[in-house]
């Protein structure tokens, strides 16, 4: 409830025009900084400066060299004849003189030495014994009728012992021709055979001597 009771102890105040005026300066106050703060602060205005000023010379190119000079003009060539001089025909040097022979001998020549004996020959060398063909020649080993006729045939290796002048020691079958008849055919005919003698130190000498014997049928 509102209460309606007014105290009239208290008197009603009055209008201040002091205080209103002092607001009002106070708000006018800061109206005016406010507007001097809303103005743009112009700067003095600067000293124009001068324009740089760049300045371009054009520089001409050096004039072309002048020519060369032309060459000199040769000088004409000469031609030398050169004329060939008779050569004088050479003169033979004169025959030389005979030399001067003295057969009497001087007291101050010296007899020549006897001449060198020859040397001895080399020894022969040495060589061991042989067949001789010869030999074969003359006794051709027999061809069994028999081996003939069914035309059977083999080689023997017949070892030949001789003695120092060529003759026949010993015959032996060294390898057989597995055929009894031929290996005796050879035998036979090797044993009237000649043999060439060995050399040993210049000596003839004996030895033994393989000789094949081939029996081929015809």
């Amino acid at each position: 409830m509102t209460d309606k009771n007014y105290n009239y102890d208290n008197p009603p105040q009055r209008i201040s025009w002091a205080r209103i005026g002092g607001n009002a300066f106070a708000i006018a106050l800061h109206a005016v900084a406010f507007m001097v703060m809303m103005v743009p602060v112009a700067s003095p205005d600067a000293p124009d400066k001068n324009d740089e000023v760049t300045q371009v010379s054009f520089i001409e190119p050096p004039p072309p060299p002048p020519p060369p000079p032309p060459p000199p003009p040769e000088p004409p060539k000469v031609v030398q004849k050169i004329i060939e001089q008779p050569k004088p025909t050479p003169v033979p040097p004169p025959p030389e003189e005979p030399p001067v022979v003295f057969d009497d001998p001087s007291p101050i020549d010296i007899e020549a030495p006897p001449p060198a004996p020859p040397s001895p020959p080399a020894p022969p060398s040495d060589f061991a014994p042989s067949e001789d063909i010869s030999g074969r020649a003359l006794n051709q080993p027999r061809y069994p009728s028999k081996e003939l006729r069914e035309g059977v045939g083999g080689t023997v290796m017949l070892r030949v012992t001789i003695d120092a002048a060529g003759n026949v020691l010993n015959v032996v079958i060294d390898k057989s021709s597995r055929n009894r008849n031929l290996d005796r055919a050879a035998m036979d005919a090797a044993r009237r055979w000649k043999f060439n003698a060995g050399l040993r130190n210049g000596v003839k000498v004996g030895g033994d001597v393989l000789v094949p014997v081939k029996f081929t049928p015809p």
